[in-house]
Parts: structure tokens; sequence; C-alpha cells
């Protein structure tokens, strides 16, 4: 691997839609001094919600991030209902990972030769089509674990595009300078959606037909996503547009694998995920420590990232974001190891909270890394990279924890993917220099306007 830097992106000058009615905080009087001053500088950055078309989106997606947690409640809970199997459990998982992989890959190709609306737009109808079709075969009794594992596997092909066209989206909406506002603002509202949504999935799944009321909200509750991806103005691509094939994807690919910084930025994830993931032990651990009261242990990791979000003023501020990255990630281990250790459920959740905490700082670093290191025409093919990694990893996860308690038990495979998930990614932070020493000062450039 070479250390060299991104490419030069010459672009024009941003051409972005600010609403006029909202002050602009930067132009706001010095901050007071003393604690208030203090709390106010680190307090979330909400400058591109200046901006109406990111602001609709970020709308859209938290409303339709709700709906999407009860489904991916739900379906594990169902799974597990069906069968009582850790490893069917983890199955769910694997039946989304080779979807998410392919079709993220490919997706981001496509994103960086089309209109990126119109794909996000058609993606996003194919998600909803297979959330209908889940609360069908639940209202038909199917009680099929294969029909629903298909199902993932469509549901997951549809998400990882319009997932990297999104993804793309975001730096034609807001100005680079914003780009680690912005994302933290999708993390904190997505994780919000992430503790509602298990709570009210906790209450749904214990009704009469709790199955199908949580796959019907879901497709009710993700409208709200069409209409935001509808307001939204044409994106076409900008810059040489490839064929999106299979040379583009391989292009894309190669343009990863020669800088330290992108490739150690997905590897850390990678860890991360398949190591230290506990979630697919979830159902299990409820039944056998808490009376089955499952919800709180889906919302702990999302409660911890919101907190973070709201906290985040500091993150945009951070230069050497490799480092920053490296030491998130060990703190997401550490974190989800005493997690699995503890037996009070209050306990369970602050320390899984501690975790998403250190999860949601790692995630925007990732993410403002990808975005800010390409230029305009590789955006959507490392989104796409980003979705496959970001959305595949976890799934990995879940079939690695599940197989591993079944051979053991699940507390062992809970603890024990901590802490490898600590020392693996210390030592390759630390090894990789390009990676632990990457400053953003010398890397990020203008991005072009919509």
């Amino acid at each position: 691997m070479s250390d060299e830097r991104p490419p030069d992106r010459r672009a024009e000058p941003v051409r972005i839609e600010v609403d006029p009615l909202e002050p602009d905080p930067a132009d706001a009087p010095e901050q007071a001094a003393g604690l208030l001053g203090l709390l106010s500088r680190q307090a979330v950055d909400t400058r591109p919600l200046r901006i109406p078309a990111y602001r609709r989106i970020l709308i859209g997606q938290g409303t339709s991030f709700i709906g999407s947690m009860l489904t991916q409640v739900a379906v594990p809970v169902q799974v597990w209902a069906l069968t009582h199997s850790t490893l069917a459990v983890g199955l769910v998982g694997f039946a989304g990972l080779v979807p998410i992989v392919l079709f993220g890959l490919y997706g981001g190709a496509i994103a960086d030769a089309v209109d990126r609306r119109l794909l996000t737009l058609w993606s996003s109808i194919g998600v909803w089509l297979v959330t209908l079709a889940l609360l069908v075969q639940t209202l038909l009794d199917v009680r099929s674990v294969g029909l629903i594992l298909v199902l993932v596997a469509f549901q997951s092909a549809a998400f990882a595009i319009s997932s990297s066209a999104r993804g793309a989206i975001i730096p034609r909406l807001v100005e680079t300078d914003l780009v680690p506002a912005a994302n933290t603002l999708n993390f904190t509202v997505g994780n919000v959606g992430q503790v509602i949504g298990p709570l009210i999935a906790g209450v749904l799944l214990i009704l009469p037909n709790g199955y199908a009321l949580a796959y019907a909200a879901d497709a009710l509750l993700f409208t709200a996503a069409l209409y935001a991806v509808l307001r939204l103005p044409p994106i076409p691509p900008q810059g040489e547009v490839q064929r999106p094939d299979m040379q583009a994807v391989l292009e894309g690919l190669k343009f990863i694998a020669t800088r330290p910084v992108l490739v150690m930025s997905f590897a850390v994830d990678i860890v991360a995920m398949v190591l230290a993931m506990p979630r697919s032990l979830f159902p299990a651990v409820a039944d056998l420590r808490f009376d089955g009261n499952v919800g709180p242990l889906y919302a702990a990791i999302a409660i911890g990232a919101v907190i973070a979000g709201l906290s985040s003023g500091w993150i945009g501020r951070v230069k050497r974001q490799g480092r920053a990255l490296t030491i998130a990630i060990v703190g997401w281990g550490g974190s989800v190891a005493l997690s699995g250790l503890a037996g009070q459920l209050w306990l369970v959740v602050a320390l899984l909270a501690l975790a998403g905490a250190f999860d949601l700082v790692s995630a925007v670093y990732r993410q403002t890394i990808l975005q800010t290191y390409a230029p305009d025409e590789m955006r959507g093919r490392m989104q796409g990279v980003f979705i496959a990694v970001v959305a595949g990893g976890p799934r990995l996860g879940d079939v690695r924890a599940g197989a591993t308690a079944a051979v053991t038990s699940p507390t062992f495979s809970w603890v024990a993917g901590g802490v490898a998930c600590m020392a693996v990614v210390a030592v390759t932070g630390m090894l990789v220099r390009p990676f632990w020493h990457y400053d953003t000062e010398d890397t990020i450039a203008p991005q072009t306007g919509t």
C-alpha cells in the first residue's frame, strides 16, 4: 500500500440553498465565558439544519429509522420464537450479509453514474415492499424461517443500494467543513430511532399479533423517507462518469487498496463489528437473565450514541481522526466486554450505552474520512464499500456470536468478542503509521455543489 495523498479535487463553487430565516451560529456573538460557554461549545453542531434539503432528508431518515428498528427487532425475535436457536437467530444476520456486500459495491458504482436522487427513491421503494411482504407472511401465519431469511436477503440488497446513494448525496448538500456535523446529526437522529424503535417493539411484541403490528408500523413510518427523497433536487453525477460495471467496482476497490488511511478505516470497523457485536445474543440472554425483557438491550447502544451525539461539538475539531477512531473502537470493545459480565439489566444497559457512545464517535470519523478523502466521482463507490462493511460487519458478527454461543455459552461469546476487539484494534491502529498520524487538514478539499 502506498501512502499517497488523495487526488486533487478542483470543483465549482458550492451552490447550496440555505434557509434565510434561521440564524447561522457561526455569525453569533462570541460564546459566553464560564460553564455556559463550555456547554455551548460541546453541544451538537446544528448548522447543516439551515439547508432545507438536508433538513428534510434528516427528518425522513429519523422517522424511517424508528420503523426499521421495529422490523430489526421483530425478525430475530420471531425467528427465536419459532426455533429457540441462537444459531438460527445468527443466520438472520448471515442472510443479509451477501446481498449487502454485493449490492453495496455495485450500488455504489451505479450511484456514481446516475442521478442519486432517483436511485435512492427506487431502491427505498424496494425496502418498503419487502417490509409489506414480512407483514403478509405474518398475517398468513406461514411460520417459515426460510421465507423470512429470503425476505431479509431481498431487503438487505435494496437497503445497500439506497444507502450507498444516500451517503454520497450528503457532501453535495452541505459544505465540506460541515460534513462532520452533518454526519453527526445523521447518526444521532438514526440512533434516536434505534432507541425509540426497540422500546416500541418491546411493547408491540408482547401484544396479540405483535409481529404484524411491528411490520405494519415500519411500513407506515417509512413513507416519510420516501417523501423526503421525492423533495430532493436532481443530483446527477459530476466529474468523469464511468459505466457502472465490474471494472468500475474494481477501480473503487483499487482506490481504497492503495491508501492506508481508507484501508484501516474499514479494517478497524470490520474487527469491531465481527468480534464485538453482541446483538444476536440479546434474545437468549434476555430469556436467561431478564425474563424475556429484550427491548432495553436492543435500545441500549443507541441510547449511548444519542447522548454522545448531543454532546458532540468537539468531534469536528479533532484533526487526528485516525488516532481518535482507534481509541473509540478500543473503548467500544472494552465496554461490550464489561457489559457481558454484568448481572443486572440496568448495568448491562449502562455499559452498552457507553459502547454506543464510542460507536457514534467512530462512525462519524469513518464516514467523514470517506466523504472528504475521495472525489465526487468516487463517492458512490466509497459509500458502497462503507455500507458493505458497516451493514455487513454486524451481520457477520451475528453469525460469529451465535455460533460461538452455540458451542460455549452466550456470556463467553459476548465477553471474549469484546476483549479480542480491543487487542486487535489497539495493535493494528498504532502499527499503521499513515492511519495513526492522519491529519484532516492535509486532505480536506472543496466539494462540488448540487
